[in-house]
């Protein structure tokens, strides 16, 4: 058996490599092996966090009687859909169209055309190989059915693709905004947080959409929105789905309380959730949304740090085979830790139960209140962190995704600013320059990267989006220029490769490999979709620059707003708080002044902590202001009287600059 799979640089394909399945690559060979030896394709797709990707392995592709039949009747290809979300992308909408839903692991059988013609998720083992020998002989006794039908849904899926994100919409304005809150209204949990019902998701994008429509002056449904996202906030902060010990959040809860997590963690929830409670905390000045957002930013940096100063994509969600081993407890194993009485203290502040709320009488940990002494709750909690560090860590996926990294960047670049931690700040700068570096080459951008070295897969719009914003908001908290030229040049590929015939966007560049169509879902997902960030960094970049072009560009792309909106508005979180930043101007703030004066770093914090939603910061020394500026809204504004200055503008024409940070918080205000 060909080991095809060994030099892989996707850790999910590599837990696959010794399986006695005869596993391909996704590949041109793979298809022509399939055509040679007449036989269909199966293509397996997952990724290395996912629970039910390990139990559909461990069941069947290391049984070595189902290997067996795969080998004998199908060429096999495994696909990480990390590394791949156009595959993922196209075959999931075929899964969800012949099936009803959708999720990982995704089993599709189709022809050596790439034509699938069965889909389906995780399979028992059984059952699994009754339909391989169902679906060989079939193949054998009417292959014309098989044809024809695989033709069919190929050329449906082609035609529904065409409509995919190309609605187009006028100006956005506020009602739309205002009809989405009341959507959401209706759709809010008001006992549980969050939004519908069992599995829950972290609706991060739509918390920050929330948190963007409170700020707005005169909405109608300003308190309503606050509320929700922060009656949301808290509920995920106390509930099990965020790690009480170490920080983070898991994917999802798996009911509708927040208490027992599907336990794998994903650097997307993670960065996305950095990034709302800092916001929160601006918002409020609540202590639980400083400590949440801070605790969530030293996870990124304590779990999911790579060597090379990256992020990992994921932790597992099993440890030793079995899910969430590493995060719940017992009642006897808190005492068995801390003793009696501190074990009792614990479990009555952690909520753990002599029943449990997870598998064998274990508990999920959570915090329902703040407990009122403070100094045992923190050596409580040490004891505990370094009693589980003994306990068998969840694997870790330590592939760096462009796209992802740039909310990390994002979130760690704001949350260092407002916080005063210059080692988010440094961990930003770092995975900042590992995609620099790595990632980017002749302009365009790897989706992947792994121990210093790119991956095979090109990038996807939401890669260049997300890593162009991080690069934005990077730049705005530390004052280097370079940051906005490699964001302009990322955009200009996205302008240039991503756009389809009407203004909208793909999600694959017009020279990218020819799938059954060209994807291009305007909906969010767990992260926000490549339409709706590249619109958010268009308009970033729009105010730091002053490009008209790129201003109109972000606002075509919000042409599918309307219509998801109205129809599922939880999928259209991060393109309404694009909105909110359009109706905010979004305001573009010049910070200037010597980079080393106390004033000036005032000034600076004093801007991020008072932005309005969406709002753009550049900060520069002011010592020439008559001089050509690497960033264009930094142009002409000089110091005040030898003094460190802010610039409050709007559509680059600016107010009076102010010199205290009491002014300018003023001025944001107004």
């Amino acid at each position: 058996m060909a080991e095809r799979l060994r030099g892989a640089s996707s850790p999910y394909l590599l837990q696959h490599a010794g399986n006695p399945v005869d596993w391909w690559p996704w590949c041109e060979e793979a298809f022509e092996e399939a055509r040679r030896r007449d036989v269909p394709v199966l293509l397996s797709v997952g990724y290395s966090a996912c629970h039910w990707c390990h139990v559909m392995a461990h069941e069947s592709f290391e049984d070595p009687a189902t290997a067996r039949l795969m080998n004998e009747n199908l060429v096999c290809v495994k696909v990480d859909r990390e590394e791949r979300p156009d595959i993922d992308a196209v075959y999931m909408t075929a899964t969800q169209a012949m099936t009803g839903q959708g999720g990982w692991p995704m089993t599709v059988f189709m022809t050596p055309g790439r034509e699938p013609f069965y889909c389906a998720t995780y399979i028992p083992r059984e059952p699994f190989t009754r339909l391989i020998l169902a679906i060989a002989r079939a193949w054998r006794e009417d292959r014309a059915g098989i044809a024809g039908r695989a033709r069919e849904v190929a050329e449906a899926l082609a035609r529904a693709a065409g409509g995919q994100g190309r609605a187009r919409a006028g100006p956005v304005g506020p009602g739309l905004c205002d009809a989405a809150v009341g959507a959401l209204a209706a759709r809010y949990d008001a006992r549980h947080g969050g939004f519908g019902g069992a599995p829950k998701f972290p609706p991060s994008a739509v918390l920050e959409f929330l948190l963007r429509h409170s700020e707005r002056p005169g909405a109608p449904a300003g308190a309503q929105a606050l509320a929700m996202a922060a009656g949301t906030a808290e509920a995920m902060a106390r509930g099990g789905i965020h790690d009480q010990l170490g920080g983070g959040f898991a994917r999802y809860s798996v009911g509708p309380d927040w208490v027992v997590p599907h336990f794998e963690t994903m650097l997307y929830d993670n960065a996305q959730l950095a990034g709302v409670y800092a916001h929160w905390w601006r918002r409020s000045g609540g202590a639980l949304a400083r400590r949440v957002a801070e605790q969530t930013c030293d996870f990124l940096l304590a779990e999911l740090r790579t060597p090379e100063g990256g992020f990992a994509s994921a932790l597992d969600a099993d440890s030793d085979g079995q899910e969430g081993a590493y995060y719940v407890w017992t009642p006897a194993e808190l005492a068995a830790v801390l003793g009696p009485e501190d074990g009792g203290y614990a479990a009555e502040t952690f909520a753990v139960t002599e029943a449990g709320t997870f598998e064998h009488g274990r508990s999920v940990l959570r915090l329902p209140a703040d407990p009122a002494d403070s100094e045992r709750f923190g050596r409580v909690r040490r004891a505990l962190l370094a009693a589980r560090a003994a306990r068998a860590r969840p694997g870790r996926d330590d592939k760096v995704v462009a796209g992802w990294n740039g909310l990390a960047i994002a979130a760690l670049a704001q949350a260092g600013l407002i916080f005063g931690r210059e080692d988010y700040l440094d961990a930003a700068a770092a995975a900042a320059g590992l995609l620099a570096r790595v990632h980017l080459a002749g302009g365009r951008l790897a989706r992947t990267s792994r121990d210093g070295v790119a991956g095979p897969g090109a990038g996807v719009l939401e890669d260049y989006a997300c890593v162009a914003a991080g690069f934005l908001a990077l730049s705005g908290a530390t004052g280097q220029a370079r940051w906005v030229e490699l964001a302009g040049g990322l955009l200009e590929v996205a302008l240039g490769r991503f756009r389809d015939a009407d203004g909208g966007f793909c999600d694959t560049p017009d020279d990218g490999e020819p799938l059954l169509y060209r994807p291009a879902d305007a909906a969010d997902g767990p992260t926000p979709s490549g339409t709706f960030a590249v619109a958010g960094a268009l308009l970033s970049y729009a105010a730091l620059t002053g490009s008209e072009r790129h201003r109109q560009a972000a606002e075509a792309a919000l042409g599918p707003l309307a219509a998801i909106a109205a129809r599922y508005p939880q999928a259209a979180g991060s393109g309404l708080a694009v909105a909110e930043a359009f109706l905010a101007g979004p305001a573009e703030i010049a910070v200037v002044g010597p980079p080393a004066d106390p004033r000036t770093r005032e000034l600076h914090r004093a801007a991020a902590l008072g932005s309005p939603p969406g709002a753009v910061l550049a900060l520069g020394d002011g010592a020439d202001p008559e001089g050509p500026a690497a960033i264009p809204l930094l142009a002409g504004r000089g110091l005040v009287d030898g003094r460190p200055a802010a610039y409050v503008c709007r559509n680059f024409t600016c107010r009076l600059p102010v010199t205290t940070p009491q002014d300018l918080l003023a001025a944001l205000r107004g």
